[in-house]
């Protein structure tokens, strides 16, 4: 392990991405995004990701020219055409829309569509939280979950966040994928050359299996059963069928080189607690929960965790395998 410096692995990935054709915006905003997940202790979804982005890029699975653009627009509500490229800019931009149209309506939802891998999803909603507002945000993969009592995943893992300000300190962050553990946790298993618990994936004919490279040519198991099979299919039609976006079944695996272009969905729903109760009235119940969570001793507030882990990477960088680190300064020279 190396321990490198947040801004120093930022500028070395987003070279990477550069160099792999990404245009300057994408590959400053991706590589910003990844890096931040690894700084809250997201590896799965940081700059571990970087040489399978960098693949996509040079097999033409992502359009590193892409500028994503508002497409269809009334009122509270507007499409973002990611058009193939990073999901990064695209997220971006939805969201920074949803604020200004929350603002303006009380509640905006944004939808992108022609979209890619999006990361840590809650990371896209700290503008919103910033901002004042509660934000949720969705967004479906390829296929990975087979639809209950079925074998065949057609599913994405489709990960909902969630966050809602607080008056002072950072805000509650819920974020969760709906297969039993993120496919990235797979991934990285699989680099290892580790085993997972039995659980986590089924193969492929649908039998439990602690093989990360067979669990990855499988399904994963859903989060909670035929309850988060059920949520899998809401997102997918929330990310795909309100935006034009590709579903699961019709986008190849993010985890193979080359492909299609995923063409995959994204959605956010942003709220301006002004136009209910009131920001005060939000405000004070949101504490009224907090603290009657917090008497019961052992009560971890959604994303502290995160937010620790963060301010520590700030002062000491984070921790990047050797071979891994090696690869990415390999990309970025080209």
């Amino acid at each position: 392990m190396t321990q490198i410096a947040l801004q120093e692995l930022t500028s070395l990935v987003t070279r990477a991405f550069e160099k792999c054709g990404a245009n300057p915006a994408m590959a400053a905003s991706a590589a910003r995004a990844l890096v931040d997940a690894d700084a809250q202790g997201l590896a799965s979804h940081g700059v571990s990701r970087t040489p399978l982005y960098c693949a996509h890029l040079k097999n033409g699975r992502t359009d590193g020219k892409a500028e994503p653009k508002v497409v269809h627009e009334r009122g509270g509500a507007c499409l973002v055409d990611a058009a193939c490229g990073m999901a990064y800019p695209a997220c971006a931009l939805a969201v920074e829309e949803g604020i200004r149209r929350a603002r303006e309506h009380g509640v905006a939802f944004v939808g992108v569509t022609n979209s890619n891998h999006f990361g840590a999803a809650a990371l896209h909603l700290r503008p919103a939280a910033e901002a004042g507002m509660v934000a949720l945000a969705f967004g479906n993969s390829p296929a990975a979950i087979a639809p209950w009592g079925g074998q065949t995943p057609l599913f994405g893992t489709n990960p909902i966040a969630a966050v809602f300000p607080r008056k002072d300190g950072e805000p509650l962050m819920v974020d969760l994928s709906l297969s039993q553990v993120a496919r990235g946790k797979i991934m990285v298993a699989a680099q290892k050359g580790e085993s997972i618990p039995e659980g986590w994936a089924l193969d492929a004919q649908g039998n439990p299996t602690t093989d990360a490279n067979v669990g990855l040519k499988g399904s994963m198991a859903p989060a909670g059963g035929v309850k988060g099979a059920m949520l899998a299919l809401v997102v997918e039609l929330m990310c795909c069928a309100l935006t034009g976006a590709a579903y699961g079944f019709e986008a190849d695996s993010f985890f193979s080189d080359e492909g299609n272009r995923p063409r995959i969905g994204q959605a956010f729903l942003i709220i301006d607690p002004e136009a209910l109760a009131g920001r005060a009235v939000y405000l004070d119940r949101v504490e009224t929960l907090i603290m009657k969570m917090l008497e019961d001793e052992g009560v971890r507030l959604p994303g502290a965790r995160r937010f620790k882990l963060e301010a520590g990477a700030r002062e000491q960088g984070v921790d990047v395998p050797d071979n891994l680190l090696e690869k990415i300064r390999t990309l970025a020279q080209g």
